[in-house]
């Protein structure tokens, strides 16, 4: 499990150090490095991946991330010429630390390779390799633009059965039903008390009801031409395309199907998981993340909904998880002697949910909103 992330040099971030715990919020106003944590992270998976990061350097555009060219990744106030991306690990009480230097060259700027420092960086068969960031099988992420409903959908033998992946849009989420949905769900402690059985396609259904009441899954596929597509009733109802029940349900399956897929030890890195959702889906989503968390999978959320929040906050009250395994880190700007530099508030969740400040900006639109429906209209 991530433990500790430094970064340095990397985009906004001149020198910054983050904690992380089973369930990880990163929130803040649009643009202040909430995504380049993320990419840190998934530009490492694709460097090593492709085989480029144990010989070569730092791939900047790949499947899962594209930076750019060098100098959209390096800090443009740097006082030195190298990005540093250093992990802490610590898994059965064994802390495992990995650190990439990557050289910085002006006359190279607009290259997408980063050259590897070997004499300050960790080398090739260090134990940080068998974390999850690198280990297929025990990783998922799913990003911002995940796929909306379609009448048919992409198969992907290699992908899904060979990786079991969801392609980082939710692309092969049916196709992994398709294959996977009667096997158990790998942690009990993540059945819905209603589902049918604790296979994964009944599970996914049961918490898919949790936001579309009565949703039932039914999945058509065509192997000859590797396509399928999936559709959805409602009870006793006929089956509805998928592009006729709205973006929430499709935006929704994979963060489900991968939560519940996972083993124990899995790293899921989830953006936006409010996307489409209303207001007491979002809850649910975050009380969701926030059970898996307690099952020693760790969630890293990138999110902007207070009912995201609210849901992991009603998940510690509850006792579902307790409140030193959610770390929450507010991104701002603000301005130092010219600069605009990313500052990082951590604010402290408790036992009852209650959270200990409130930094501003820090979800709290709806009480500033409030305030000024309070006051007297104009005439």
């Amino acid at each position: 499990m991530i433990r500790w992330l430094r970064l340095i040099n990397f985009k906004s971030f001149e020198n910054q150090l983050f904690e992380f715990r089973p369930l990880t919020l990163l929130s803040g106003l649009n643009s202040t490095g909430k995504s380049s944590i993320l990419q840190s992270l998934l530009l490492l998976r694709q460097s090593y991946k492709q085989e480029l990061l144990e010989e070569i350097g730092l791939t900047l555009n790949g499947d899962l991330v594209r930076i750019g060219n060098a100098q959209d990744a390096f800090y443009e106030n740097a006082k030195e010429d190298y990005i540093q991306l250093e992990i802490t690990y610590q898994d059965d009480n064994k802390s495992t630390k990995g650190i990439w230097r990557f050289n910085y060259e002006l006359e190279k700027k607009e290259t997408d390779l980063l050259d590897l420092d070997f004499a300050s960086s960790t080398k090739p068969g260090d134990d940080i390799y068998t974390s999850n960031i690198f280990m297929d099988k025990t990783f998922h992420y799913l990003q911002a633009e995940r796929i909306g409903p379609r009448l048919v959908n992409e198969m992907s033998y290699d992908k899904v059965v060979r990786l079991r992946e969801l392609g980082t849009q939710g692309e092969y989420a049916g196709h992994f039903l398709y294959v996977f949905g009667r096997e158990p769900i790998p942690i009990s402690n993540l059945a819905h008390p209603q589902a049918k059985s604790m296979d994964l396609i009944d599970q996914v259904e049961g918490w898919m009801r949790e936001i579309s009441p009565g949703t039932r899954i039914n999945i058509n596929s065509n192997p000859d031409i590797d396509l399928m597509n999936l559709q959805y009733s409602y009870g006793d109802s006929n089956p509805y395309r998928s592009t006729n029940v709205g973006f929430g349900i499709s935006y929704t399956l994979p963060i489900i199907v991968a939560v519940l897929s996972s083993e124990p030890g899995t790293l899921i890195l989830v953006e936006n998981p409010e996307a489409h959702l209303h207001p007491k889906g979002q809850a649910k989503m975050g009380e969701l993340l926030a059970l898996a968390a307690s099952c020693n999978i760790q969630v890293v959320l990138e999110t902007h909904s207070d009912h995201v929040l609210n849901g992991i906050r009603l998940a510690v009250h509850s006792g579902k998880i307790h409140p030193n395994s959610v770390q929450l880190h507010y991104l701002q700007r603000r301005e130092n002697r010219g600069l605009t530099v990313t500052e990082v508030v951590s604010p402290i969740i408790d036992r009852n949910g209650r959270i200990d400040k409130w930094p501003d900006g820090f979800f709290d639109e709806w009480d500033k909103s409030l305030d000024g429906l309070l006051e007297p209209a104009g005439e």
